[in-house]
């Protein structure tokens, strides 16, 4: 047992707390959600059965592969320089890739080789028969599909519910704002990845993932379990089992009208990150006070018709504040 089983237990819901959840930002395992799934059937009769599902619905589709070397024991991390990652990713047909996955869960020491995020919009009949009424009806549901694998810890920008079809999984979870203590890699590696090992993390090396630890969550799941992540959560995770299968399934795009809070970030990097102290300790304040509300709003003397961008904005509101962005912006390249 590694010291990861021991952390504390993700939360248990039912499948109707899900919006909740989602407002709250908690993430929540949902014991049994996929019981009914003909797909869950498939995958506690073996591998062969599930694989024979999945073959029986597209046979000749692609679908995106990774392999690791024996040598990476499982491990989907960098490559020693940062810049290229520890396993190969290509497309191949997806029986093909069904048949080597099977015969290597009877050889232990050789390569990982897993079916990664494949969307399953290939295969339509996926869906009819295995509905999930809990993400809008246009999410696409992906396949993850593979020996031992060892995700390094990431997170995503949507929305995450994660089914398991076979095999065990554990997910361990940090909070979003563990990001200082997790040593992200590349943000121009897609996708970044933490650099430590959580499951034998050097601390003389990454002290603050200490801090991190004393965060984190766990959940173990069974085939038929899922496991929801608001958008941001940090996670890791471990098949463990030669066989697993899972599908997930991501939404939750930014509300229409709204901006892309990643694009302020990147434009916040650009101009106020190397902004003298006085003049950021004015933009850390203007940012606590009209944009994060910190401590309260800060406009109530202010009739709210006058308030302008730092007010409630409507439709309208949203348009005038664009257009004089694109004004600015035009101005600096001129």
């Amino acid at each position: 047992m590694s010291a990861l089983d021991t952390l504390p237990s993700v939360a248990e819901a039912p499948a109707e707390a899900i919006a909740d959840l989602i407002a709250q930002g908690r993430p929540a395992v949902l014991r049994g959600l996929a019981n009914a799934w003909p797909a869950l059937a498939a995958g506690r009769a073996g591998p062969a059965a599930l694989n024979a599902y999945f073959r029986g619905m597209g046979e000749g589709v692609q679908a995106p592969v990774m392999e690791a070397p024996a040598s990476a024991g499982g491990r989907f991390a960098y490559g020693p320089d940062l810049r290229e990652f520890s396993f190969t990713k290509r497309q191949r047909p997806l029986g093909e890739t069904l048949d080597r996955i099977a015969a290597l869960a009877e050889q232990p020491a050789g390569p990982v080789v897993a079916i990664q995020m494949m969307p399953l919009a290939q295969l339509p009949a996926f869906a009819a028969q295995n509905p999930m009424p809990l993400v809008p009806a246009d999410t696409v549901p992906r396949l993850w599909l593979g020996g031992a694998v060892r995700t390094q810890i990431h997170n995503d920008t949507d929305h995450n519910l994660a089914v398991v079809l076979a095999g065990r999984r554990r997910f361990v979870l940090f909070p979003p704002d563990q990001v200082g203590n997790l040593y992200i890699g590349p943000p121009q590696n897609l996708p970044p990845l933490s650099l430590v090992d959580a499951e034998a993390p050097d601390l003389a090396r990454f002290p603050r993932f200490a801090d991190a630890l004393a965060t984190a969550q766990v959940a173990h799941l069974e085939p038929g379990d899922a496991l929801l992540m608001p958008r941001y959560w940090w996670h890791h995770v471990t098949s463990r089992d030669p066989y697993n299968a899972m599908i997930n399934y991501w939404w939750g795009a930014h509300r229409a009208g709204l901006g892309n809070p990643y694009d302020a970030f990147l434009t916040a990097l650009l101009a106020l990150r190397d902004l003298p102290e006085a003049e950021r300790h004015y933009w850390r304040a203007m940012f606590a006070a009209y944009v994060f509300e910190t401590e309260g709003v800060r406009t109530d003397h202010l009739p709210a018709s006058l308030r302008g961008p730092f007010g409630r904005m409507g439709p309208r509101e949203r348009e005038t504040l664009r257009q004089q962005l694109r004004e600015s912006a035009q101005r600096r390249d001129t």
